[in-house]
């Protein structure tokens, strides 16, 4: 199988800006600022690009030296920690950023769903929205016509179709644009933790329609905080931490990988029965020793304190 996505030493730098901002502000000190040329300005950005050793402007690398390659027809998971970078890298491969370091090698069309409403007009209806959203991804309208009944269908928002968008909820938004992103045919498809929004069956449903686009040998990367998800729909997966890729193998090993980084959840609880009562002192998953999979045993860690009742 060929190479459809290659990203060599890509890497994603922000600017963050510490202002130093006081509690309240007089009038004469509003009117000043409010009154500042807009050559000056400028020349203050300028500056502070300039000066490194500014305390009050920090790097911050999103994403750092991350490298890797994905086959046609691959079914490809993103996991890690809120702030790994899942998402920059997403929007990376869509293109509605540039990356600050690298290059990024992409074979065919590509449709992303990262967040609700992407690509939407919110004062356009549901029918208009299908053939703007469909325009952005480069079909023509008569392609668009073909599949206008399947999208629909799979929405399930046909009732709601003359309606503006701006009136649907978020789960409406999002079974109508998945519908369009996965119906239109994209070589590559880009899908971000939007789901979680839907209910458990449209979930099903996508994961079963993704399923169905790469057996037709396209291309899925799917970015989920949902481990049965990621576990049912890939076979690999990329592990990112800080920015970085942590490990990129098969999803079972990439998943307990991650689950040993997450650390074994704890809590403790009190228990009252009729004639003792009973302190849970830790209850802990044990991943280090889980075999990942459905109908699979989770191992878990009880201890328990028997104490005198008061």
């Amino acid at each position: 199988m060929s190479t459809v996505i290659k990203a060599s030493n890509l890497g994603k730098k922000y600017i963050i800006r510490h202002e130093r901002t006081s509690s309240y502000q007089t009038f004469r000190e509003a009117l000043i600022e409010k009154t500042k040329s807009v050559g000056t300005r400028v020349l203050q950005r300028l500056r502070s690009r300039i000066n490194t050793d500014n305390p009050s402007v920090e790097e911050f690398w999103a994403l750092d030296d991350v490298s890797f390659e994905v086959k046609q027809g691959e079914r490809v998971g993103i996991i890690g920690r809120n702030g790994a970078g899942k998402t920059t890298l997403l929007k990376l491969l869509s293109r509605i950023t540039e990356p600050s370091t690298g290059s990024i090698s992409l074979k065919g069309r590509v449709a992303s769903l990262l967040e609700v409403g992407t690509g939407f007009h919110p004062e356009l209806t549901g029918r208009e929205n299908i053939f703007l959203n469909g325009a952005v991804l480069g079909m023509g309208k008569q392609e668009i016509r073909d599949k206008f009944d399947e999208i629909v269908s799979f929405s399930e928002v046909e009732k709601f179709l003359d309606t503006p968008v701006k009136r649907y909820s978020s789960g409406m938004y999002v079974r109508l644009a998945f519908a369009v992103a996965a119906h239109l045919e994209p070589e590559i498809l880009l899908v971000d933790e939007v789901l979680a929004v839907g209910d458990a069956a449209f979930q099903k449903k996508c994961l079963g329609k993704m399923e169905t686009i790469s057996r037709e040998g396209r291309t899925v990367l799917f970015v989920s905080h949902n481990m049965s998800s990621i576990l049912q729909l890939t076979k690999r997966a990329i592990l990112l931490e800080t920015g970085q890729v942590r490990s990129y193998s098969q999803t079972e090993n990439v998943v307990r990988e991650y689950l040993k980084m997450a650390g074994s959840r704890e809590v403790s609880t009190h228990i009252r029965t009729r004639d003792e009562d009973f302190e849970v002192d830790k209850f802990a998953y044990c991943a280090d020793r889980a075999e990942l999979g459905f109908n699979k045993p989770l191992p878990f860690e009880l201890t328990v304190s028997l104490t005198k009742p008061k």
